[in-house]
């Protein structure tokens, strides 16, 4: 891999960042189609984000992901935005142009749309309704994309209420918050079932819904990656659901990233889930 002075440079910006798989999957896309460039981790203080970012306008970088705890600030800190960064409130990509201005895009969407597609193949998005579990900006971007895909409903499975209420009322009538108590009348309609909490993170208990009363046709996602087959995928396999990791979302968000900061499409030839299974000690 050749860094030069006039290598492009992206990166990925996070508090913490230290455990992010980005800048090895980057930088692999990087040596196998052999940029001058380089993929780095960034991790500015928290009440130094908008700070951060001014100081990389008109060159210091091509663009930047964004993680926790800064989407909501990256979408406010750009000069323009993505109709689907509006819509889902929130940025994970900041392409820095060479005027100093800033464009907010959102790939998580897209990402989960196409994890869908490669994992549970000839899955139609328009013919059942969808059941989002938590109301967090995960959620939220969950819900744009899947509307945008063609959604006939989504309801927004929520501890708090009131918080499942806001984001529903974000999105207008194809949107509605529930209870968890509500899960025994929403599951058996639900084509597709997504846990959007960080639930099951590290090994331990995903959200509590009774998967089996979902229908033999349903797809169960879980965004977490951490575990690769968390809790709550392991009681949709037990109940003979098709199942996406959360693993597939991240690796599929990058492609369009690569592409926005590089100019130049991923790699195909590289396995970067292969790479990712390894770090993650998975392989």
């Amino acid at each position: 891999m050749t860094i030069s002075g006039a290598a492009i440079v992206g990166g990925v910006c996070g508090q913490p960042i230290k455990h992010s798989l980005s800048p090895i999957l980057h930088n692999a896309w990087i040596e196998a189609a052999g940029l001058d460039a380089a993929y780095v981790p960034f991790a500015p203080a928290e009440d130094r984000f908008e700070a951060f970012v001014d100081g990389l306008r008109g060159g210091a970088a091509r663009g930047i992901n964004v993680t926790i705890p800064f989407k909501e600030r990256a979408l406010a800190v750009a000069d323009t935005a993505s109709d689907l960064a509006r819509m889902a409130g929130a940025a994970n990509l900041l392409i820095l142009n060479a005027d100093g201005s800033v464009h907010a895009d959102n790939t998580d969407g897209p990402g989960l749309i196409a994890a869908i597609a490669v994992q549970a193949p000839g899955f139609d998005m328009a013919a059942a309704p969808v059941v989002i579990l938590g109301a967090g900006g995960a959620a939220r971007g969950a819900a744009a994309a899947l509307l945008l895909a063609g959604a006939p409903s989504i309801a927004i499975v929520n501890r708090t209420l009131a918080r499942a209420r806001d984001l529903a009322e974000a999105f207008g009538p194809k949107v509605i918050a529930a209870e968890e108590s509500a899960l025994p009348d929403l599951l058996p309609r639900a084509g597709l079932v997504i846990n959007a909490t960080s639930l099951g993170l590290g090994g331990g208990e995903g959200p509590a819904a009774d998967l089996a009363l979902t229908p033999n046709t349903a797809v169960i996602m879980d965004m977490v990656y951490k575990p690769l087959r968390t809790e709550f995928l392991r009681r949709a396999e037990a109940a003979g659901r098709r199942t996406v990791d959360g693993l597939e979302m991240l690796l599929r968000q990058a492609v369009p990233t690569f592409e926005a900061i590089y100019g130049v499409a991923a790699p195909a030839e590289v396995d970067v889930r292969a790479i990712a299974l390894t770090l993650l000690g998975e392989a």
